[in-house]
This record gives structure tokens, sequence and C-alpha cells, in this order.
């Protein structure tokens, strides 16, 4: 977990794993805004084609999970899984590395889930219906919903950032040992893992959100 001191905004140091997830947001903020710039219904430009596809395919892959509040959780959903993909993938580029290798950047990836899940569930069910999940089919499990909600927290945000490390390492100890005689399946191998990565962690964090909201559906017909 490697984060080098850069500057201080006052009491707060800012270090290298913050400015590259700002400059990602940047990048993100960028493509959207130049891609919905000239939109065309009938000539689409390469841009808005590319970024429609991405769209339509995380849609699906949502509304397959949550078909009755797609709408509804898409934004978060895309946004997370758009900016697990580049961060993921910046490690690449000579002289950065990936934010996703530091574990505060993961926990605090983890922790926007978790507090998402309860927003959405307590606006979709409101307050007292999503508190009574809690408490079903027995009080005496509240100690144990609670300790599930916890460590699938941590469990999200050591995941990504145990296999993003050790993922580099390897990388790193392989090109010191080979040299540069074998980049390119070493480069390979970088891609798909970070994109399995980001794919299992947006993944994750859909199936909380929905079932945060179905679960409390079910305990409102009954």
């Amino acid at each position: 977990m490697e984060n080098e001191f850069t500057f201080a905004l006052g009491p707060v140091a800012i270090g290298t794993s913050v400015i590259t997830t700002w400059g990602i947001m940047l990048v993100i903020t960028l493509i959207a805004w130049l891609s919905t710039r000239h939109l065309d219904m009938l000539l689409p430009g390469k841009l808005q084609t590319t970024v429609e596809g991405i769209v339509a395919a995380i849609d699906e892959a949502v509304a397959a999970v949550a078909p009755e509040h797609g709408r509804q959780i898409m934004p978060f959903i895309a946004s997370l899984w758009l900016f697990l993909i580049i961060a993921n993938l910046v490690g690449l580029i000579p002289g950065l590395h990936s934010p996703t290798r530091d574990l505060s950047v993961t926990s605090a990836l983890a922790i926007l889930v978790f507090f998402s899940v309860h927003w959405f569930g307590i606006k979709t069910q409101g307050l007292k219906n999503y508190l009574h999940h809690y408490l079903s089919p027995s009080p005496i499990l509240l100690p144990f919903h609670i300790l599930s909600e916890l460590t699938r927290t941590l469990a999200l945000a050591i995941r990504l950032f145990g296999n993003m490390m050790s993922l580099e390492m390897a990388a790193m100890l392989v090109l010191l040992v080979a040299g540069f005689l074998a980049p390119i399946p070493i480069l390979m191998l970088h891609i798909i893992e970070a994109l399995v990565q980001a794919y299992i962690f947006g993944m994750l964090a859909l199936i909380y959100l929905a079932g945060a909201i179905q679960s409390q559906q079910l305990n409102s017909q009954e």
C-alpha cells in the first residue's frame, strides 16, 4: 500500500492515490461532457456510439438483477463500474499506479457502497420498513445482520485491494526476472484481471443494492 506524500491541504495530506483518483474523475467528467455535447439520433459519431454501447451494456446488467429499480440505481452502478475500470487500468501508464491498490481508496469505495445500500433501501421502502428487515425473521438475528453488513463491506475493500496489489507486484517481479522479453502476456494479464476485478466489485455492489430494495418489498408485501 504505497501512497507517497505529495502535498498538504491544510491538515490533510494529499497523496498520489488521491491525485490519481481526482484525475480519473476529471477524465470521466470530460468524456461525459464531450459525448453529450452534440447528440445525434440519426448519425451518431464514434464517441457517442461507443458511450451508448457501454451505457446499454451496463443498463442490461443492472436490469437483469434489479428489473423494477434499474433506472434508480443505474447512475450509481454505472459511475462505480466506469471509475473502477479506469482506476484498475491506469497502472499500465508508466509512472502511475492504480489507486485501487491503496487500501484507503478501496475502503472508501466499500464505505460508499455500504451507505448507498441503506440509502436506496430507506428511500424505496421507508425507514420503518427498511429497519424491520434487521428484525426478520426474529429479533435474535439482529446482531448477525449487523455483523453481516460490516463483514461484507470489509471484504469488498480487502478483496479489491489485495488483488490489485498482488497483480502489480507479480507483474513487477516477472519484469525484473524476464526483463522486457515478455511484456505482451503480462500486459494482457493485467488488463484481463483489472477488468475482472472491476466487474466483481461492481456486481457485488449491485447485488447488495438489489437485495436491500427487493428484500424490503417482500417484507412489505407480507
